[in-house]
């Protein structure tokens, strides 16, 4: 399902135009695609930051004049700083298309004490249906024991997504952790032994000199 969001159109471009824009918590950004001229855009600060948690939410854009665009975000700006949104640029999608997008992989379940779950890849590829993309992909490790791999390839996609990421690549790899040993502080040990002799011969000569 779409998360609606009421936009307007922007008339002043610029940084200027945009730190204004801010200030008055809303966030600029660009839409485009299928040919059609860009549409500068101003959108509502809260609402936009909720959206864009999910950085594949599809998104219904209500103008002002009754039209509206289907759409996901292509890039996300953020302040170095705050971490806010400072610009979005977003791609019109329409029923029937599909798109390429990054989805996150999450584990679920416990593996074999005392292995872990090493995640070697974060998010996969796919091609999907735009109006259907999935917010994640969980993978199971529930009773994995140690040296049970799971390759990209290996991993059963929801509706009709096709993968785009090479099949042989690694995504999750069950593991013992490997405990290090301190090494014995061998040179302290030889410090001390040494100062003991030292004391030794010294207390011998002081002997003799008596």
């Amino acid at each position: 399902m779409a998360e609606k969001l009421n936009v307007e159109l922007r008339e002043e471009f610029g940084k200027g135009a945009a730190r204004r824009l801010r200030v008055e918590n809303r966030v600029p950004a660009v839409l485009y695609g299928h040919g059609e001229a860009p549409l500068h855009l101003s959108l509502p600060g809260h609402e936009t930051a909720l959206v864009a948690r999910n950085p594949n939410a599809l998104i219904q854009l209500e103008l002002a004049d009754g039209s509206s665009h289907l759409a996901l975000i292509k890039e996300i700006q953020r302040h170095p700083l705050k971490r806010s949104l400072s610009h979005l640029d977003l791609i019109i999608v329409r029923k029937g298309e599909k798109v390429e997008v990054d989805i996150p992989v999450v584990i679920t379940g416990e593996t074999v004490a005392p292995t872990i779950a090493v995640v070697d890849l974060q998010a996969l590829t796919l091609s999907v249906d735009a109006l259907n993309v999935p917010e994640q992909i969980e993978l199971s490790v529930e009773g994995a024991e140690d040296g049970h791999q799971i390759f990209a390839g290996d991993i059963s996609l929801p509706g009709d997504a096709e993968l785009v990421t090479d099949a042989e690549i690694l995504v999750v790899a069950v593991q013992t952790p490997r405990v290090e040993e301190e090494p014995e502080d061998e040179d302290a040990e030889g410090v001390s032994e040494e100062g003991e002799d030292a004391e030794g011969e010294s207390s011998e000569e002081s002997d003799e000199e008596e």
